[in-house]
C-alpha cells in the first residue's frame, strides 16, 4: 500500500525533519512515503487561513482516496488498534492511503467532511510539525507489530 502525508508547510526544526527523514528511511520496506507540502495560507486572519489551507489540499485529494485527517478532536487510537485499521484497509485493496496535517489553526469543515477517518495522536495539542513525524512513527510500529516484529526504539 502507498502512503502520503500531505502536511501544510515546511519543517522548519533540524530535529523534527531529522525524526522525518529517519521514519521515512525505516518505513521502505513497508510502504511506499510520499510526502507532500502545501503552502500555508496568510495567517492575519486564521479562518481565511484555515479556508485557504483547506482548499489547496482538498485539491490533491481525488474521489476515492482513503484520507486520515488528523485532529485532536479526532477518534484515538492505540497502536494496536491502529495496526489493525491499516491491516483493513490494505485487505480491502486500498492502494493509497493518505493522511492529512492541517496547519497552526486546525482544519477547515470541508476537509473534515472530506475526511474517511478524523484520527486525534493525542487530546494534547501538538505542534503540527510534530504530527508529520508522531504519524510516520506510528506507520512504522503499525507495519512491526503487523508482522509480529518487535518494535523498541
Amino acid at each position: 500500500m502507498n502512503v502520503r502525508v500531505i502536511a501544510v508547510g515546511k519543517l522548519r526544526e533540524r530535529y523534527v525533519a531529522a525524526a522525518v527523514a529517519d521514519f521515512g528511511a525505516r518505513l521502505r520496506p513497508y510502504f511506499h512515503i510520499d510526502m507532500v507540502e502545501v503552502k500555508p495560507a496568510d495567517g492575519a486572519d486564521p479562518r481565511a487561513a484555515i479556508a485557504t489551507e483547506g482548499e489547496r489540499i482538498l485539491k490533491l485529494l481525488p474521489d476515492g482516496e482513503t484520507v486520515w485527517l488528523l485532529d485532536r478532536n479526532g477518534e484515538e487510537l492505540s497502536s494496536e488498534e491502529f495496526a489493525q485499521r491499516l491491516k483493513l484497509a490494505a485487505d480491502q485493496g486500498t492502494s493509497r492511503l493518505t493522511f492529512v496535517v492541517a496547519g497552526t489553526y486546525g482544519s477547515s469543515e470541508a476537509l473534515r467532511a472530506r475526511a474517511t477517518v478524523v484520527w486525534s495522536l493525542s487530546r494534547l495539542t501538538l505542534l503540527h510539525e510534530w504530527a508529520r513525524a508522531l504519524v510516520l512513527e506510528q506507520l512504522y510500529r503499525a507495519a512491526k507489530i503487523g508482522r509480529n516484529e518487535p518494535y523498541h526504539h
